[in-house]
């Protein structure tokens, strides 16, 4: 058991990193996409309004 203290510890800090990395990187794309979403809805209102002043 005296081997696994030492191979833990030189592998847990890359093993934090990659989750700090992961959950980062989830919500930079998460963020991307909610505003993506967002942009969307906010063209979609413009187009129905200019529609709308079109046919009147």
């Amino acid at each position: 058991m005296g081997a696994w203290g030492p191979a833990l510890a030189a592998l847990l800090p890359s093993i934090g990193v990659g989750l700090l990395f992961w959950f980062g990187m989830r919500a930079v794309i998460n963020a991307d996409r909610t505003e993506r979403q967002a942009l969307a809805r906010m063209d979609k209102a413009e187009q129905q309004a200019k529609d709308a002043a079109n046919t009147d």
